[in-house]
């Protein structure tokens, strides 16, 4: 009843003011546009944890936090892939990988067993200047997840096996770093500004992986892994007293080390704007760095420096990124960041651009750098700097894991005692005069080192004007001539006519891909056909004897833009395969034009053909074809017989025998059909290969049925 007479109440006051009147009032275009008022900080104290150190020099940071029923412990070392020795690059990293393969009383599966039991993890990781041993479980289990962090500390065995798969594992990973623009962009930048200071080196080669052993982790584990080089923080559910007598029961026996005190070559002083360019060919993105050396993690400029980045460049309501993305559309995001280490340290911003547009996105570039230098910063961006910086900062504290790295980084650091309870007032204490200070300071657009990942060809044109220094490296790190770019085709345009058969290279993996093309003039159009997929060949075009074409396809269900770019010698052509999709690798092909073949019908001339006579060839005999399926290495034998272009004969292997049942053999392209059987049922496969010449074949085998997708082959004729 009451609810009825408030809605009568509601509806006369409506038609006394008009329904128009009250929308007006309420619901108008300015009460739309103004955001609700902020709401008022609320305080936020962080009690100082309990420190103490035992006799043996390991530092014991304590932090009791009782809101959850959880313990988080991190052992930290002052000591990084820095301290690597410089005829074993990667031994940190190697060490620290592996921490959990096995101890003097675990092997590596009993220690994962232990560790899934008690639900908990443990880790290892390392950075330049320092290495983390990390673990954390529900409290209830803290002390055996500590017993089993000491067990890792104090006695890895680092088995000969498993140190095999690491290094297996680790080059495999650089090959795949290699392909990756951020990674390149990276090395250079690293390269640039640190010299041969260690913070120059990004990653381990293949050749200093290959050298590690288990003899140099041993001696290096020794040498670093010392209590007085180290500190034990715990955050969580614990009594710190019991707490204390646990630690000193698994810690107290080990002894000190001796510390050798490094001595590190200092950066070399810039005195002008560098440009680097990493070649990717046909690459439809640029990766733009550009980076000078600035501030170290102690610096007291270091709050000034963080609200001044915060204002240029460190989210999406930053100059850099509300001008090269919201204003101009070059990219998705630009941003900007000082990477503060213990010993030095450097600002950086950088972008993904469309090619294309690599120059004018530099242009950009320089233009907020200089504005952030010039021009004093408004009151509202100082205000709201400050603002997201002061409000995130409890959000950090907020968890556990969050709350422990916070002390991690404070103790690493050598960072004051009050740094997590001062940290907002520090921030709040930043004025405007402040920003435009270190902006000149730690900022300097005239001896900056820019580096871009693309195609080179493209965009040199673009931006040779920034630079008196430019340099070009391929993938590899490797110096090119930078004479050979920019140039103008010339010579007769090559005719790309007919249908290429070509094979990818797909870190190891050969696929084939077939291009149907068809010339007019200096334009092209066409199709392409693979286990990639299909798609038209668009925007393609020939210049002397380079090809760049680009299509769409759809790969696991995505749409994805593929660019191609290739150089023609007479009916041969290599190049690379590029995408703009994340992840994607730039795949490198090569292959031969068809002998014979026609376009819409029309007989190919006799410059469009190749000279190789179009006859098959003899593939008879047994031949040994490898495959992978699921990671597991799988080989089938197949006893070809042959008559003319026809072809028939058996194959057998682990999972089943069987006959070819069709089979053909044009020029080199050689389909057949398997019926074989699998465990019991039939099974239809699909061979489409192409032969290599010297006894080689490669393609792919398709199983109908199974839900295998197409497999990609290599097959070698053994007699």
């Amino acid at each position: 009843m009451k609810r009825t007479i408030n809605t009568i109440i509601f509806a006369v006051i409506i038609s006394a003011f008009g329904i128009g009147t009250f929308a007006q009032n309420t619901m108008n275009e300015d009460f739309r546009k103004t955001a609700p008022a902020s709401l008022a900080p609320k305080q936020f104290d962080i009690p100082k944890p309990f420190e103490t150190v035992l006799p043996n020099g390991l530092k014991v940071v304590v932090f009791e936090d009782k809101r959850l029923p959880l313990v988080s412990y991190r052992l930290a070392f002052k000591t990084g892939t820095i301290y690597d020795p410089k005829d074993s690059v990667g031994l940190t990293a190697a060490l620290t990988a592996m921490l959990n393969e096995g101890t003097k009383t675990r092997a590596s599966k009993q220690l994962a067993e232990e560790i899934e039991r008690l639900g908990a993890s443990v880790a290892a990781s390392a950075s330049e200047d320092n290495t983390i041993v990390s673990a954390s479980a529900l409290s209830l289990y803290g002390s055996d997840v500590l017993r089993l962090m000491t067990d890792m500390v104090l006695n890895p065995m680092f088995p000969e096996s498993e140190l095999a798969l690491y290094k297996k594992n680790t080059i495999e990973n650089l090959k795949y770093q290699r392909s990756q623009p951020a990674f390149l962009a990276d090395e250079q930048i690293a390269k640039t500004l640190y010299g041969t200071h260690p913070y120059s080196i990004v990653s381990p080669s293949a050749v200093e992986v290959e050298k590690l052993s288990r003899e140099k982790l041993a001696a290096f584990h020794a040498k670093m892994f010392t209590p007085n080089n180290a500190t034990l923080i715990v955050v969580g559910d614990v009594n710190r007293e019991n707490l204390l007598k646990e630690i000193k029961e698994n810690f107290g026996g080990w002894g000190k080390g001796a510390m050798e005190e490094m001595k590190f070559s200092t950066p070399p002083v810039r005195t002008a704007t560098t440009l680097t360019v990493v070649d990717r060919p046909g690459s439809i993105q640029s990766n733009i760095v550009l980076a000078n050396l600035a501030i170290d993690r102690s610096n007291p400029d270091y709050f000034p420096v963080l609200v001044m980045n915060q204002i240029l460049g460190a989210g999406p309501s930053a100059r850099l990124f509300m001008n090269l993305r919201e204003a101009k559309g070059y990219t998705y995001g630009a941003y900007s960041r000082f990477d503060t280490k213990r010993l030095a340290g450097n600002f950086e911003t950088n972008a993904e651009v469309r090619t294309p547009v690599t120059g004018d996105s530099l242009k950009e570039f320089f233009y907020e750098l200089n504005r952030v230098r010039n021009e004093k910063a408004s009151d509202k961006e100082l205000k709201d700097a400050k603002s997201f910086l002061t409000g995130i900062f409890p959000l950090r504290a907020e968890t556990q894991e969050g709350l422990t790295n916070l002390l991690v980084s404070q103790q690493l650091y050598d960072l004051p005692a009050d740094y997590l309870q001062t940290y907002r007032d520090k921030v709040n204490a930043v004025t405007l005069e402040d920003v435009e200070r270190v902006a000149k300071k730690y900022i300097s657009p005239d001896k900056i080192a820019i580096v871009i990942v693309g195609d080179a060809e493209e965009i040199l044109p673009q931006i040779k004007t920034y630079s008196k220094k430019i340099e070009v490296f391929d993938a590899e790190g490797k110096p090119l001539d930078i004479a050979k770019f920019g140039k103008t085709a010339t010579g007769a345009m090559a005719n790309v006519n007919g249908k290429w058969n070509l094979n990818i290279d797909a870190q190891g993996q050969k696929i084939p891909v077939t291009l149907v093309l068809k010339q007019d003039g200096a334009k092209v159009s066409g199709s392409l056909d693979s286990m990639l997929g299909k798609g038209e060949i668009a925007d393609a075009k020939v210049s002397g004897n380079k090809f760049i074409g680009t299509t769409k396809t759809q790969i696991q269900g995505q749409a994805v833009e593929l660019n191609i770019n290739g150089t023609i010698e007479g009916n041969s052509m290599k190049g690379v395969i590029n995408s703009s999709a994340p992840g994607f690798p730039p795949l490198p092909f090569e292959g031969t034009r068809e002998s014979g073949t026609t376009v819409e019908g029309k007989p190919m001339s006799k410059t469009e053909v190749s000279t190789t006579k179009n006859s098959s060839g003899n593939i008879t005999g047994k031949w040994k074809v490898n495959t992978d399926v699921n990671s597991q290495a799988v080989s089938v034998d197949v006893d070809f017989k042959q008559d003319a272009g026809k072809l028939s004969g058996t194959l057998s292997s682990a999972f089943g025998s069987g006959n070819i049942t069709e089979g053909t053999l044009s020029g080199k392209k050689v389909k057949a059909k398997f019926m074989m059987d699998f465990q019991g049922e039939p099974l239809e496969v699909l061979l489409d290969g192409n032969l290599d010449g010297d006894g080689k074949m490669s393609g792919t085998l398709t199983p109908q049925g199974g839900g295998i997708g197409a497999l990609a082959f290599t097959a070698t004729k053994v007699n």
